[in-house]
Parts: structure tokens; sequence; C-alpha cells
């Protein structure tokens, strides 16, 4: 599928990679005259290369900097085709590329015949608690991180407050599922509430098209929907894909991966519980809901 380049603001590029689905996220760059801060690698060792030449497309200023958004593959897979670079992230995020390493489940869970390519753990190395600010040139950015758990434990957004652009990472999906397996519904909702107050006009997700502020609301709306289907399940003893099959989808039928509403709800159930959440058990259950079917993969 198509991906493309699209420059948001003066020096600061979005990359965008169709159709947003599993483990197909949205990049971005800020083409320097000393140097590039990338945002975010990609899934595949194909994917980030082709996010390098696109790069490479712009500007012939070497990428000196990686900042990682959280630790999701998705993101992160690609790091060490950044040797030249300096990797930044959130402690957690460390912490958490190096525990799950490379997973032995992407055959497994998703169609079988995406090509990974080569693949190495590259955690960032110069990592933050808070946030920490970046300038390509003068002009500055923020990486700051939620601090709490949303679309998972160790989640930051980059912010360009002169130019009210924001690289939200996967705390936003615009026309596809927002998926929170990993951190918590109540959080994420938060989450949102603290990205609207920045006052963006201009949102590049962590997945879809560059989009405005109203993405805030879709997300949010959608999140309820999972909160109060959880509260009806879970009162009437029903279990998280019991209560998925009898959920209609209605306005968000026609967003990417629906069979994410399983996992959504094994997280609102956790978070109602105060539990952990049984990973395998969830996304065997989306398998299931997926009519038993690998997830879709197009990386």
């Amino acid at each position: 599928m198509k991906s493309y380049v699209r420059e948001v603001s003066d020096g600061v590029h979005a990359y965008i990679q169709q159709n947003g689905s599993w483990w197909i996220n949205n990049t971005g760059f800020l083409a320097g005259r000393r140097g590039v801060i990338a945002i975010d690698a990609s899934s595949t060792e194909r994917r980030t290369r082709a996010f390098k030449d696109a790069i490479a497309g712009v500007t012939d200023r070497p990428v000196t900097t990686l900042v990682n958004t959280h630790h999701h593959g998705d993101h992160t897979f690609g790091n060490h085709l950044f040797p030249e670079a300096t990797i930044v992230g959130h402690e957690k995020t460390r912490e958490q590329v190096l525990a799950e390493g490379i997973p032995t489940y992407l055959g497994l869970a998703w169609s079988p015949d995406v090509e990974w390519g080569a693949m190495e753990v590259a955690p960032p190395f110069l990592t933050f608690t808070d946030r920490i600010a970046l300038y390509s040139d003068d002009l500055r950015c923020e990486v700051v991180h939620v601090g709490f758990a949303a679309h998972t434990t160790n989640d930051s957004f980059v912010w360009i407050p002169s130019r009210k652009v924001l690289f939200s990472g996967d705390l936003l999906f615009k026309d596809g599922t927002p998926f929170m397996l990993m951190g918590s519904i109540a959080g994420a909702l938060r989450a949102l509430d603290l990205v609207e107050g920045l006052g963006a006009e201009t949102i590049v997700p962590g997945h879809g098209a560059v989009c405005g502020p109203e993405v805030i609301d879709e997300v949010r709306g959608y999140l309820r929907f999972v909160q109060e289907a959880a509260d009806r399940g879970r009162a009437a003893g029903l279990s998280p894909l019991e209560t998925a099959r009898e959920t209609d989808l209605g306005a968000y039928a026609e967003l990417v991966d629906p069979e994410r509403l399983v996992g959504n709800l094994h997280r609102a159930y956790a978070d109602l519980d105060g539990t952990e959440v049984d990973l395998t058990a969830a996304v065997l259950d989306m398998i299931t809901f997926n009519g038993g079917n690998p997830l879709t993969c197009h990386a």
C-alpha cells in the first residue's frame, strides 16, 4: 500500500503509511540544517528502509536523532537501521524494548507471510523520566511522557508548540480502531484530556491520515463506547469475547481492525477488576472473533 511524505509545517514532515492497520504505523521527521530528527521507526526492514529513502528524498542531512514514542515493535523494530542516530525514549520504553526483545508470536497471531526482514533489538540509549526538549535548528520540540498507562505504560508524544503540530504516537488513531490492550482505557481517556489541552491544530496520529483536533473526540467516543460495553458485559457475567459478539459496533463498524474491540474489552475488564490482562488469551480471542484467522497484516 502507498506511503507518502506530507510536509505539515515548514521543515516538519509526516510519513504516512496506508492503511494504518496492524504493524503499519506513521512516522515523521524534522529536516534541519545540521541533521534530521526522526520520530519513530517502522515494523519491518523494508518499511524502515523506505522511510529512510523518503527522508533522503527531502534532505541530504543525516538522521542524528531518533525518538521512540513507545516500545511497540511497529515503532521500534527498525531502530537498528539508524546506527548513526541517538535513540531517545522514556526510560520505561527502553525497559520494555529490552524485556520484549523480538517476540516469537509474530508469525502466529498475524499473517504468516509478513516479511519482517533483519531484526535486531536496539532500545533508546538516551532516556528521560518526564520530558525532554529537542531542537531542529531553532525549532523547539517537546517530547513529553504521559505519566500513566494509556496506549501502553510508556507513551510519549512530540509537541511543537510554535507550530501547533502534534505527533501523538498511538494515543490517537484516525479511521482505525484504537488499541489499548497493553495500557488502560481509563488512562487513555485521561491522556486525551492532556493532549486536547495543548491546542494542537495539526495532528499526526500513530496510525491513519494527518488530521485536526477532531480526532480526539472520535477516539474519546470509541473508548467510552468500550467502557459502556464492558460495564454491560461484566454485569451480565459475559466474557470479553462474548460481550464483543453481542455488541453492535454501529458507527465504529467501518474502522480498520474491528477485532481490536475484543482486546480493548479485555483491558476494560482488567481495569474494572484491578487485575492484569492475560495477553495470550486476549490475542487468541481476537483471532476467534476474526473467524479463527490470523489477524490481517500487510506490513
